[in-house]
């Protein structure tokens, strides 16, 4: 197997964000027109991110990132990824994700209408994150975290996993031409 190198990881990591862009603008399109958005949001964000990350991946060994990039994901043996493997490679950041959305949509329910509707998006972003719990601070420096040690992880190892890989058993690898 040939693994799969930091550049062309990243490089999946771009193309899904772009694939992921008309979701992000009804997320601040719909977060702009009501405060009630996060709560509505939150099952069928956290639906699409299973079926993004777990479904596609178990059905065509990866994200359109990966597959654009000409990578897979498979077992640490080279067999196909398990439906279970895809969903513990996904859990922490699902974890991190629904903890912070759940707790972005009781903030946002906590603040009177007439207070939150004039704001600008970037204000309606920062009275969310001033207005939730103190707590709510540390889950982004954790989600950041994460993420970043995500990257870090490809860079110092031989068969250039990141964290979660090792959570699954599981490994990215250039497809064959």
């Amino acid at each position: 197997m040939t693994y799969a190198g930091f550049w062309r990881r990243f490089g999946a990591y771009l193309v899904d964000f772009i694939a992921l862009i008309p979701l992000v603008a009804i997320a601040v399109f719909g977060t702009n027109h009501s405060r009630w958005f996060q709560a509505v949001w939150l099952i069928p964000g956290a639906l699409i991110g299973i079926w993004f990350s777990v479904h596609l991946v178990v059905r065509y060994g990866g994200t359109p990132g990966k597959l654009a990039m000409r990578t897979r994901i498979v077992m640490d043996d080279g067999s196909p990824v398990t439906r279970q493997a895809a969903f513990v490679r996904y859990s922490v950041l699902f974890g991190l994700s629904m903890l912070t959305s759940a707790t972005l949509a009781y903030t946002a329910l906590q603040i009177p209408e007439e207070q939150y509707m004039p704001l600008g998006f970037v204000q309606k972003s920062m009275l969310l994150s001033e207005a939730a719990p103190a707590w709510y601070k540390g889950l982004n420096i954790v989600m950041n975290v994460w993420v970043w040690s995500e990257f870090i992880t490809i860079l110092f190892n031989k068969r250039k996993k990141a964290l979660h890989d090792y959570l699954a058993g599981t490994v990215v690898i250039r497809k064959a031409t």
